[in-house]
């Protein structure tokens, strides 16, 4: 119990250190053995003007970073098509490239830009894609996404993420006596990374509803925990309801009308429910032991969370209708945090082995089977998220003195980084799919 119990006062009370207001930026360590060879090409621009950013170059790096694909560097391409009559198959057969991406900027209606793509795969000389989105003339970061999306999609059979936003806290020692907290919202990569909100007081436990539009979180900026929903196009954010004691770990039903949340009104943290509709009020867990960190089943019909009741900190599910109650977790003296994937099927979590000698790192267990995989090493992790196509988990860690974000592939094959310029970043929240 004394572990759990230090890791509950850690998530109520820490203050994360000091960090530099900086972009991340992805740092691919850790690829697949063979990577795809891939050529994106320099998109044509019939706009008649200037592009304010370069649609190929990051769908070339979305790739990259995904650890699946090695681009091929523009210098070493000996020719710029942008039409499929003008591939010359040959030169990209020799330059040893199993696929190669061509694509045009034009002008539409409004002001809009039409960012037309293919794919070719270079020995059978066929198009695999062949596509366009329509978007503003400032979003081309945007439709450079959504191509590399679909480029993925297409060569992996995975969906794409690069879509997706995530969100992460940060803090600046201002003085020795002041610090400033704030939740920042980024493109999956870092880049275009936006303050949604600034604070004095510490700022935990971002969490993301299901249909991308409000964030839940936890701030201390009255002096105590308490819950907060903030609606990402309006800027509107409002309190909820806060008792006495804890108000901390809040998860958002599937639907989007319910809070999974932790409090200790009765003295010792539980698991409720709170209804935003109704704003009634159930109890779920009812224990001696610390239940805490609640994560909502997909489907709605359960919640896991972690409890010490067994004496050690382990992952458990409970089904709402019935109350069955079932230990997921047994590998391990340590499991916690726990995040399923959208499927149901796999649960990553903060994981220590019973030896306790190697830290805490990232493991996933498929509830199938139940066999469990560690896929970090680095024996300092928190905070894990999935990605939406299930295919990755970003988390916490620390790198030298400070903190930063990693992650990696369920199957273990890929890892990569996404440092900021300096200082630490933590509380990692992975988006939905957003429209």
């Amino acid at each position: 119990m004394v572990i759990i119990k230090r890791y509950c006062v850690a998530l109520l009370l820490m203050c994360v250190a000091v960090v530099a207001r900086a972009e991340l930026v992805v740092e691919v360590t850790q690829g697949v053995e063979a990577p795809t060879a891939i050529a994106v090409v320099p998109f044509g621009n019939e706009t008649g003007g200037a592009l304010t950013d370069d649609v190929a170059a990051i769908v070339q790096q979305d790739l990259q970073r995904s650890g699946f694909f090695e681009p091929m560097p523009r210098d070493n391409m000996l020719g710029f098509p942008v039409r499929r009559d003008e591939i010359f198959f040959r030169d990209w057969r020799i330059a040893k490239m199993d696929y190669v991406v061509i694509g045009q900027a034009r002008p539409v209606a409004g002001g809009e830009v039409s960012l037309r793509f293919e794919l070719h795969d270079v020995l059978r000389e066929q198009a695999l894609l062949s596509e366009q989105v329509t978007v503003a003339r400032d979003g081309l970061r945007d439709g450079a996404h959504f191509i590399a999306d679909r480029l993925f999609e297409r060569l992996t059979g995975l969906k794409g993420a690069f879509s997706t936003k995530i969100v992460y806290v940060t803090a600046e020692q201002l003085s020795a006596q002041r610090q400033r907290f704030r939740l920042q919202l980024a493109d999956w990569d870092g880049a275009r990374s936006t303050t949604i909100l600034e604070s004095a007081e510490p700022i935990m436990s971002p969490v993301w509803s299901m249909d991308g539009s409000k964030l839940a979180y936890v701030s201390f900026e009255t002096g105590k925990p308490a819950i907060y929903v903030q609606y990402l196009a309006t800027g509107r954010r409002e309190r909820i309801q806060s008792f006495p004691g804890l108000n901390g770990a809040p998860s958002w039903s599937p639907d989007g009308n319910s809070l999974a949340l932790v409090l200790s009104r009765d003295g010792n943290p539980e698991i409720y429910v709170l209804d935003l509709l109704t704003k009634k009020l159930q109890r779920i867990t009812r224990h001696y032991g610390i239940d805490t960190e609640p994560s909502w089943a997909p489907d709605g019909q359960s919640l896991t969370f972690t409890s010490d009741r067994g004496g050690q900190p382990q992952i458990y599910r409970l089904d709402l209708a019935s109350r069955k109650l079932e230990r997921l977790t047994f590998e391990g003296n340590y499991n916690a945090r726990g995040r399923l994937t959208q499927d149901g099927r796999f649960l990553a979590m903060v994981h220590r082995s019973s030896g306790g000698g190697n830290g805490f790192d990232i493991a996933v267990q498929d509830l199938k089977t139940g066999r469990l995989d560690i896929l970090t090493r680095s024996g300092m992790v928190e905070s894990p998220s999935i990605a939406p196509n299930g295919s990755v988990v970003i988390y916490a860690t620390q790198e030298g003195t400070r903190g930063v974000l990693s992650a990696v592939s369920l199957d273990g094959r890929v890892e990569f980084r996404m440092p900021a310029g300096s200082g630490d970043v933590r509380e990692p929240a992975w988006s939905p799919y957003l429209r």
